[in-house]
């Protein structure tokens, strides 16, 4: 039985390529990327689990491959570019079937398998691009891509007569109508993430990014913390973190490393704000006049005593006047980004 290697999400579309090797006899082992820039529809559960279902209802193997630390090295220098913000999507898809690609050869397997549709997006699936991801991988002819096999050049598999490229669709373009359809025809159903996307391409979350680059360099631990709260830049080298609500002071203080400071409204209820980087006391009580705006103030209090520590020690108490809005606003890096819909990295 030949076997191949299928990228696998969870996603709609990397779940019926799936489904489609299975019904011609392929034997499939699936791999997920693991990424903290991966944003679910399930926000609980996130891609790694809905990837561990598919493989769950087909019975198939499942090895997942943390790709932080080297996708963190693509995102702050991607030999093609980023998209429209900061999605090196090009840069992305080379590493993750360079990856693949090795681990195929380690496991005995013939090909690699996708849910790509070509036309889909618009940085790394038109025709040029997908030439070019598997030149620079040193793939070419061994990515068979289901959705869109037979509106594509017959791969090495096809040629070979191990999948009947006649049994594949064309499907092109944005729309899923078609996967849909397939999707009802095969009994998929509860499938997350139908529209695609990567937190890189939001507007807010690439601001937020591009700022912390400038003196920053990325770690699980900073990505982690870009995902949460508002972000201000109140120095050359000093930001502000401040929670929204009270899952993201939680998430906040789990964050919290060597250096950070935490700064929080003594008396009223308000937000946690961890503040990072080199700061000085200017900088401390101005992260704590923006903790203030934040707070459950009730009408015009003038100032209001904050509390710094370090982690959980109280280094001191100081009085500080909310900043306005308009004051708030010249500090602000990005927007919230609750919207973010995770990219299929099977696709």
């Amino acid at each position: 039985m030949v076997k191949a290697i299928v990228l696998l999400s969870g996603g709609l579309d990397s779940t019926l390529a799936i489904k489609l090797m299975l019904d011609q006899g392929i034997e499939i082992e699936a791999l997920n990327f693991s990424t903290i820039f991966c944003q679910c529809t399930s926000k609980k559960s996130g891609c790694r689990s809905e990837s561990r279902k598919v493989a769950e209802r087909f019975g198939i193997p499942l090895k997942v491959i943390d790709n932080n630390k080297a996708f963190f090295k693509v995102i702050k220098s991607p030999p093609h570019g980023y998209g429209r913000n900061m999605n090196p999507c090009i840069d992305c898809r080379i590493l993750m079937l360079k990856t693949a690609g090795d681990y195929m050869k380690e496991s005995g397997a013939s090909f690699l398998v996708t849910g790509e549709v070509l036309g889909q997006r618009p940085m790394s699936q038109h025709r040029q691009a997908l030439k070019l991801i598997e030149k620079e991988t040193g793939l070419t002819g061994l990515i068979l891509r289901p959705l869109s096999a037979q509106a594509l050049e017959p791969t090495i598999p096809e040629k070979k007569g191990w999948v009947d490229r006649e049994k594949l669709p064309a499907i092109t373009g944005r729309s899923r109508k078609e996967q849909m359809n397939l999707a009802k025809m095969f009994e998929i159903k509860d499938y997350p993430c139908p529209a695609g996307g990567c937190l890189l391409t939001d507007p807010g979350f690439s601001r937020r990014l591009r700022d912390f680059l400038t003196d920053g360099e990325l770690t699980v631990n900073e990505g982690l913390l870009l995902k949460q709260g508002r972000h201000f830049r109140i120095g050359p080298k000093a930001r502000a973190v401040v929670g929204r609500n009270e899952t993201e002071n939680k998430m906040l203080l789990s964050l919290v490393r060597e250096g950070d400071l935490i700064v929080e409204v003594k008396v009223v209820p308000g937000p946690i704000t961890i503040l990072r980087g080199d700061y000085s006391e200017t900088e401390i009580k101005l992260a704590g006049s923006i903790t203030a705006r934040y707070a459950d103030l009730k009408g015009d209090q003038g100032e209001v005593e904050v509390k710094e520590k370090d982690n959980q020690t109280v280094r001191q108490t100081f009085s500080v006047t909310p900043l306005t809005q308009s004051g708030i606003k010249q500090y602000l890096v990005g927007a919230a980004s609750s919207e973010a819909c995770c990219g299929d990295q099977g696709k």
